[in-house]
């Protein structure tokens, strides 16, 4: 299976989007493609959550977007039904996990212990999501991990901000991280769409990753 990490390895940021309005979900989504961030996750956190990743998924065909917040097997099944082209859970269990192998899309289980860690790795993933990144010890603990477990890469989220996130992503084990500073809600609340794409922009230009990495 393609690794979550190989879907667009151009783009170094993931935007974590929670969409309350569905009608905003395709002129969100044309705003961060456009500023270089087509990896787009879209979080199931909203009654609108599944209408806005259907929306993305057939009006935005150069986004790759994805579903977050997927705590279920039933959200597996939904999100992947609304077009989901990936998966990314805060946490994991054998049950989730199996779903998520059986979508047949990428997928990235949030782990935050060395213990889930391994045990991931046990299960053949080494594709993670890092979660809550800063509360759970930031750039010093994915730094640690990188010796005895070069094989895990981590998309850290939850807390990473324009100021972190290049210290995040100078980490040989970090393939992409994931924020919301380029989604400021005063922006959203305006629909000031122009003010996302730049955001967005900056965000794309914190690095190029390096293919293969």
């Amino acid at each position: 299976m393609t690794s979550m990490f190989d879907l667009a390895p151009e783009a170094p940021v993931v935007p974590v989007v929670v969409i309350e309005d569905a009608a905003d979900a395709v002129p969100l989504a044309r705003a961060l493609v456009a500023g270089g961030l087509p990896l787009i996750e879209v979080t199931l956190r909203t009654p609108a959550a599944l209408d806005a990743l259907r929306a993305i998924a057939d009006g935005v065909p150069e986004a790759v977007v994805g579903a977050g917040t997927v705590v279920s097997a039933a959200g597996v099944a939904d999100a992947v039904g609304a077009g989901a082209r990936f998966l990314v859970s805060p946490g994991w269990t054998g049950r989730l996990l199996g779903a998520m192998r059986e979508s047949g899309v990428p997928f990235l289980p949030g782990v935050s212990t060395v213990s889930e860690v391994v045990a991931l790795l046990e299960r053949g993933v080494d594709a993670m999501k890092f979660f809550p990144a800063e509360a759970a010890g930031g750039v010093p603990y994915l730094k640690s991990l990188a010796g005895p477990l070069p094989q895990a890469r981590f998309c850290p989220t939850g807390g990473v901000s324009a100021a972190s996130a290049p210290a995040y992503l100078a980490l040989p084990n970090v393939g992409c991280v994931g924020g919301t500073w380029m989604l400021p809600p005063d922006a959203l609340a305006a629909r000031d769409w122009a003010r996302v794409e730049s955001l967005a922009r900056e965000a794309a230009a914190l690095r190029t990753p390096v293919s293969g990495r």
